[in-house]
């Protein structure tokens, strides 16, 4: 059974970092895209950032861009979203998401999700 665990998230202050971790099980992780979505109270869910299979593809949504670094571990199934210089908007629940798909074709169509993890930004 493919299962998506996030976690990482909490309260930070602007300016400061967090890392997200996405722990991945039940699935051939190394053939899978894996993104990351965000989605604030009011507003839509939008796509972060997403990274191919084999670690070399990357893609990051222009309001993180700069920001935001996502890497991942194959030997562990996990990835990672380091994110940096935080600001408020920045807060929202953060999901990952898994498919077999090419990073950086767009952010819809993923089929497996985790259940999010808090990120606030707020001093």
């Amino acid at each position: 059974q493919l299962q998506l665990v996030e976690s990482g998230g909490g309260l930070v202050q602007p300016g400061g970092p967090l890392r997200l971790s996405c722990a991945a099980s039940g699935f051939s992780f190394t053939y899978y895209t894996i993104a990351w979505f965000r989605q604030a109270p009011g507003k839509e869910r939008e796509g972060v950032s997403c990274i191919g299979g084999n670690g070399r593809v990357t893609n990051y949504a222009d309001s993180v861009k700069g920001r935001f670094t996502i890497s991942r571990d194959n030997a562990k199934n996990t990835v990672y979203l380091q994110m940096s210089s935080l600001k408020p908007e920045d807060t929202a629940v953060y999901y990952c998401a898994a498919d077999v798909m090419l990073c950086g074709s767009g952010y819809n169509g993923y089929t497996y999700w985790g259940q999010g993890t808090q990120v606030t930004v707020s001093s």
